[in-house]
């Protein structure tokens, strides 16, 4: 394959646009110049024509009565009359009898008198020959191919009587100066158009191209799984380039959507298939461990006052009671009955919280618009509120406020947490919701996962993002008529 239509748009489409411009220019100026030749052909053969009706005409007198030095300085008149002139001289100028022989030529020693014209070559034979077979009465133009002559041929002839024929013969080597002049100017107007097309087809190529080279490798980017955005400004305008460009762009935000939904589904699921196995294994570990807790309650009271006995089963009571509280935890169950969330249980989490808030000198601020019982099971709500505020408690630095805002629109309740500190990294945000998974040392990651199943069994959505210190979690959950 030729390595040229392998090149990048960026330089072919100049690269063929500047072809076809020189090839144009080329092509129009050589018919020009073609033209110009024509022209000038056509005007000294006219021209000639024209002399040579004359000069047959004023040679006819001499002719007839074979006054061969008036009829030299009748063809010598021309020839000397257009010395230093602009206009073509002929090469010979001769003046035939019937039978082809020279009556008078203006070059003498060459083509002597009484000479026959078929003796000076093989070209001048010919030229008798059409001469004899002429009958029209008007002037003529013979051109033999090949030769690198042209000939006009003119009868000398008055009421119908013919003394022979004129002929001018001009060399086709006379056309070249005047040629060149008319080839030259054309060069020079052909090189200033060059100079002014080439550098806007350069420009126009770029700017159709580097947007289709850029667009180009971007596709080949989603290809790889990575969407990047269009530069902006890349191609300002509305024909079938701008447009592509704006598809292209709809398209990477499609895929980008998409992504974000499917990372979301993989994420629910990988948080629901987690619930259903923690919620197994803690209901299987909650009975026999709910055992072992009455037996030590029963030994404690039958182990008599033994110190170190005591102290060892009381160490046992404790680890055991702490692997109760985790395994608890993790026994979300939504379908519980529970009356109203109304707007007191927002000041009983605020008043339960306030104790945590003092000890890390974190302000609470709750903006509320709950003003009438909401369609949700209170205990779960508050729940998520409980665990949302303790956490932003906890990540905020001493001095800080941590701002909640709870909106009823319609049927749906929306809660909102923001904190400032540390941002999270991109590492525990990919795996916030699932537990034991935890930003803070000292936390077990439990809250959120609780939270997550329980917005979840209620039907609702929950979002995190942390960025430039700042920390949100948003809470939307479908409330239905109130009760």
């Amino acid at each position: 394959m030729n390595p040229l239509l392998n090149l990048s748009f960026r330089y072919k489409v100049p690269l063929w646009g500047g072809v076809l411009i020189v090839v144009a220019t080329l092509a129009v100026s050589a018919a020009l110049m073609k033209q110009a030749y024509d022209d000038l052909k056509s005007d000294l053969m006219n021209s000639s024509a024209n002399l040579s009706r004359t000069l047959a005409k004023t040679l006819f007198p001499s002719m007839m009565h074979e006054e061969v030095w008036r009829a030299y300085e009748i063809i010598l008149a021309p020839l000397d009359a257009g010395q230093g002139g602009s206009r073509i001289q002929p090469e010979l100028i001769v003046a035939l009898d019937n039978r082809q022989r020279v009556f008078v030529s203006s070059q003498p020693k060459s083509v002597p008198l009484s000479a026959d014209i078929r003796q000076f070559g093989e070209e001048y034979a010919h030229l008798a020959d059409r001469i004899a077979a002429r009958s029209e009465p008007d002037a003529a133009i013979i051109e033999f191919s090949g030769s690198r002559r042209i000939y006009v041929a003119a009868p000398v002839a008055e009421e119908g009587a013919r003394l022979g024929t004129l002929v001018i013969v001009h060399s086709k080597d006379v056309f070249l100066p005047r040629f060149k002049n008319v080839a030259s100017r054309g060069a020079v107007i052909g090189l200033l158009v060059l100079a002014v097309l080439l550098p806007i087809n350069w420009y126009w190529g770029q700017r159709t191209a580097v947007p289709l080279v850029q667009l180009a490798c971007s596709i080949g980017k989603v290809a790889q799984g990575v969407p990047p955005e269009l530069p902006p400004c890349t191609y300002a305008y509305r024909d079938e380039l701008g447009q592509l460009c704006e598809a292209y762009g709809l398209l990477v935000k499609a895929l980008q959507e998409k992504g974000l939904l499917e990372q979301e589904m993989i994420r629910s699921e990988r948080l629901a298939a987690v619930g259903r196995l923690s919620a197994g294994i803690a209901h299987e570990i909650n009975n026999p461990l709910g055992g072992m807790l009455v037996a030590l309650n029963n030994f404690k009271r039958r182990a008599g006052n033994d110190e170190r006995t005591l102290k060892t089963v009381g160490m046992i009571e404790r680890g055991l009671a702490q692997i109760q509280d985790t395994v608890g935890a993790m026994m979300v169950e939504a379908k519980v009955k529970s009356r109203d969330f109304v707007p007191h249980d927002v000041e009983d989490v605020q008043m339960l919280l306030s104790g945590e808030a003092h000890k890390r000198s974190v302000a609470i601020r709750v903006d509320s618009d709950i003003t009438k019982p909401a369609a949700l099971p209170a205990t779960l709500v508050r729940q998520i509120l409980m665990n949302l505020l303790l956490n932003a408690v906890q990540a905020s630095e001493p001095s800080a406020t941590v701002q909640c805002t709870i909106r009823r629109t319609g049927n749906t309740l929306t809660i909102e947490t923001e904190n400032t500190g540390r941002t999270m990294p991109p590492e525990v945000m990919s795996h916030l919701f699932e537990p034991f998974v935890s930003s803070n040392e000292a936390g077990h990651g439990l809250g959120l996962w609780v939270t997550y199943q329980i917005v979840s069994q209620l039907g609702g959505q929950i979002t995190a993002e942390s960025r430039d210190g700042l920390t949100r979690f948003s809470v939307s959950l479908p409330a239905g008529e109130n009760s």
